[in-house]
């Protein structure tokens, strides 16, 4: 992956573009996030206020307070030694876990090796940073509800989804321990950056405008009805390659109610669920981001990365039911990377081999998000040799 990044302007890959997004945009938000406040006018600017700290953390390796003797590291180079400490964070994390009576490691081997089938990709996006508070959420649970809880919610701040990871903790004290412990964090860590920055909430403004990126189920539909005539055009928006023309506002709207209906589903799963084992909120959280990675507007290369960490918490568990999804999603993350970077201008052309790759890649996806919903319900519902009954804690 390190090779990759350092021949990425002139290597096998070329072009550049998988660095730039650290070199041109969070370098750029950096400069703004040191002045006080979150880039309020920028539309490629769609997060939330828990990333500031996130992108300003380069700054921790500046020579200037640590020591002047130390070699200067530019930007680019902090933040990817950042990710490579988040990164091995994770792993030492699931080996730890992984160590303990009646787990595996497993989690642990499908991270390291996981992770490098999207190329270099994981270490220029800040996604390893909010894969990392989403599995050190999953791993707390079963020590400390609290832990978990403000775990949680720092990622939600970062980056949403890892609040998903509260979905599958057992009815009783310990969902209420960790929701309560969640909204608190929460309520605590945004007044900490209401009062830091300004405009700590300007993200919204720019999401609720986001269209159909290319790589999303709806944009395969899309670049298929180009090839059979569809007029609509791809054009570079909110940082993003998006499909516009007529219909594409339809598309998002379906992909809306698609998200909608998702939610209505994993609430269904909770309110149904009798039984839970220790994996149980582990398979529940993969299933709802994967769901809702599925059914969203956007599916970028690098939320591949939260599915791989989610996926690999899992298998930490002999008891998960996800093990065929996890190997359906290691497929999804190797044809993630042949779409982008390496046949990336096919994908945005909209060729023949463009469309097969991305059905095939979103195929997998739908394959992974149905499957890992079928088994987490029957898990949950009916008498299996690893459940036991439901107690209100974890086993």
């Amino acid at each position: 992956m390190l090779w990759l990044l350092l021949h990425d302007e002139w290597g096998p890959l070329g072009g550049g573009g998988v660095s730039r997004e650290v070199h041109k945009h969070y370098f750029r938000w950096y400069v703004t996030l040191t002045h006080g406040g979150f880039p309020v006018d920028d539309p490629m600017w769609q997060y939330p206020p828990g990333a500031g700290p996130v992108l300003l953390s380069p700054a921790l390796l500046s020579p200037s307070w640590l020591s002047p003797a130390l070699p200067s590291l530019t930007y680019f180079e902090a933040f990817v030694a950042l990710t490579l400490a988040a990164d091995a964070l994770v792993a030492m994390a699931l080996v730890r876990v992984g160590k303990r009576p009646g787990r595996s490691l497993h989690g642990a081997v499908f991270w390291i090796a996981g992770l490098p089938l999207l190329l270099h990709i994981p270490l220029v996006r800040y996604d390893v940073q909010a894969t990392a508070l989403g599995v050190f959420a999953l791993l707390a649970l079963s020590r400390s509800t609290r832990a978990c809880g403000a775990f949680a919610a720092a990622g939600a701040l970062v980056k949403v989804w890892p609040a998903l990871t509260l979905l599958g903790t057992p009815r009783g004290r310990t969902t209420r321990e960790a929701w309560t412990a969640a909204a608190v964090s929460a309520g605590a860590l945004l007044l900490v950056l209401s009062l830091a920055f300004e405009h700590p909430l300007s993200f919204l403004r720019q999401q609720g405008k986001r269209g159909v990126q290319i790589e999303s189920l709806g944009g395969t539909a899309l670049a298929l009805a180009r090839r059979a005539g569809w007029p609509g055009k791809v054009r570079y928006q909110f940082g993003a390659m998006e499909f516009t023309g007529p219909y594409v506002s339809t598309v998002a709207a379906l992909s809306l109610l698609l998200t909608a209906a998702a939610f209505c589903l994993l609430l269904l799963w909770r309110l149904c669920a009798r039984r839970w084992t220790e994996a149980t909120p582990y398979d529940a959280a993969l299933c709802a981001v994967l769901l809702f990675t599925v059914t969203s507007r956007v599916i970028s290369p690098q939320y591949m990365i939260w599915l791989l960490g989610l996926a690999a918490v899992c298998l930490t568990s002999r008891h998960t039911t996800q093990r065929p999804v996890a190997a359906l999603l290691a497929a999804a993350a190797g044809v993630s990377a042949l779409a982008y970077p390496v046949l990336y201008t096919q994908i945005t052309g909209g060729t023949w081999t463009g469309c097969l790759v991305m059905l095939v890649r979103n195929g997998l996806l739908i394959a992974a998000a149905v499957l890992s919903f079928r088994r987490l319900w029957r898990s949950s519902r009916s008498p299996t040799s690893d459940s036991r009954p439901h107690t209100g804690q974890m086993p």
